[in-house]
């Protein structure tokens, strides 16, 4: 596989007018439809948002409260619970966890923090087997490629993509039928699920008064990482806790509805402990990893309302940029607008802070969140982060001091409209931009612009206003 371009714009400029582009974007138009629907059959939603917002914020700003609740009542229903500063830490311990339980073949439900701390790679390093087990994910694992979606991991692939995989990587005879390229892939992973030492699995939402993880998917895989094995981890990222059942419940109403469409996904599975002397299966162990690996300094920032976020992908979903480029050109696990605050909340402003610039700030996002995130307003502050901290290019520092300059000046802002529409008339053609010299090249690249009106409308308004 070719070394990735290291920046947002090699990145995107790579993937730009590509099937799997074209693929995303029509994936999410399908998405964007579907919860849609959803939401117009459901009159309530807008309440339930409101409330889901309550719930999340409050969460965040008792967070250390509900961590410590949680994990007590996690060990008073017989299970454990570790704690991870980082990725480091996180990865030592799953893997201390396998090698204690004698554990050796892997099953994973999907779960975006494993990508985040890169757990596969480092298990399978340290001789683990480690099975994806979600559709999805199982073809992103045997590609060798990785997620481009939260919610759909392969919106960037098709039928005829799978079939000719898993006729590569599964000696299979090949087929693009999706029916039949589901059953490949439950044949071959139901021997899997049998033989597996332990299972892997996020957390959609933990509940603090009964230490209780849910996940929420539409494969029945899930209950088989949970229940089949021996030994149950699930990885929770600290940020998605809640209070009561009550707000849980809250959160589930609004979790599929903006994610697939659905009322409910087709499984909420719900784990309390391991397995008791009176339950016919479950784990014989269960643990819970509880994950920092910089949410604490999201948490003390300006961006910290993001970690309310649900992981639904509405966002994505909606997000011009995103439908555009797809996934892969964020460079992160974590993509879309969500992922342009995420990325550099967890990771770091270096190489991150281009992320927040990939938007048009069109408010869609926030939009469509059922949270309320007021995504927008924290791009912006990332934005001004990057400026303050000197990483924007010298000559956009240069153009956007120079607009400033003009722009708060109203004799100079009033001479530079007139100027404008003489000034483009060298690259116009027919009333049109079609391509900019320089630095301006990168707008007229896949777009054309009208050239300026020799009036603009404000002293069009000034002369006309009276009649």
């Amino acid at each position: 596989m070719s070394p990735q371009p290291v920046t947002f714009l090699g990145r995107a400029e790579a993937l730009l007018g590509t099937r799997a582009a074209e693929s995303v974007n029509q994936g999410m138009l399908h998405l964007t439809a579907m919860r849609d629907n959803a939401v117009s059959g459901f009159p309530l939603m807008d309440a339930m948002r409101d409330r889901a917002r309550v719930i999340r914020l409050h969460a965040l700003a008792n967070l250390d409260r509900l961590l410590s609740h949680f994990a007590d009542q996690v060990v008073a229903q017989g299970g454990a619970v570790h704690f991870a500063a980082d990725a480091v830490e996180a990865n030592q311990i799953v893997a201390r966890i396998l090698k204690e339980t004698g554990s050796h073949l892997v099953v994973k439900s999907k779960s975006m923090v494993s990508e985040e701390i890169d757990l596969n790679r480092y298990l399978e390093d340290r001789g683990f087997e480690v099975v994806e087990t979600d559709l999805g994910e199982f073809i992103v694992q045997l590609a060798g490629d990785t997620p481009s979606h939260i919610v759909a991991p392969i919106i960037h692939l098709d039928r005829h993509d799978v079939g000719t995989l898993f006729a590569q990587k599964l000696g299979v005879e090949e087929t693009f039928d999706p029916t039949r390229l589901n059953q490949i892939a439950r044949d071959h992973l139901r021997e899997t699920f049998l033989k597996a030492d332990a299972g892997i699995s996020g957390v959609n939402i933990a509940v603090a008064e009964s230490g209780s993880v849910i996940t929420v998917t539409n494969e029945g895989n899930g209950r088989l990482c949970t229940t089949a094995p021996r030994v149950h981890i699930a990885l929770l990222g600290m940020e998605r806790v809640v209070s009561r059942w009550e707000d849980a419940s809250v959160i589930l109403e609004v979790l599929a509805r903006s994610a697939t469409g659905q009322r409910l996904t087709s499984y909420t599975n719900v784990v309390t402990g391991p397995r008791r002397e009176s339950d016919e299966d479950g784990p014989e162990q269960l643990h819970v990893v509880i994950i920092d690996n910089g949410r604490s300094e999201i948490l003390g920032s300006d961006t910290a309302e993001i970690l309310a976020c649900i992981r639904c992908g509405a966002c994505l979903n909606v997000c011009p940029v995103f439908r555009t480029v797809g996934g892969h050109a964020y460079g992160s696990v974590y993509s879309g607008p969500v992922g342009s605050i995420v990325t550099p909340g967890l990771l770091g402003m270096e190489p991150w802070w281009e992320l927040p610039y990939a938007s048009t700030l069109c408010g869609a996002c926030e939009e469509v969140c059922p949270i309320r995130i007021q995504i927008p307003s924290m791009l912006l502050k990332l934005r001004a982060r990057a400026a303050e901290e000197g990483r924007l290019p010298g000559w956009l520092e240069r153009g956007m001091r120079r607009y400033t300059n003009i722009a708060d000046s109203s004799s100079k802002w009033e001479r530079a409209k007139r100027l404008v529409h003489t000034l483009t008339w060298p690259v116009s053609r027919g009333g049109w931009i079609r391509r900019l010299p320089g630095r301006g090249r990168g707008w007229t690249a896949y777009r054309d612009f009208p050239r300026p009106a020799r009036e603009s409308f404000s002293a069009w308004w000034r002369s006309n206003r009276g009649a």
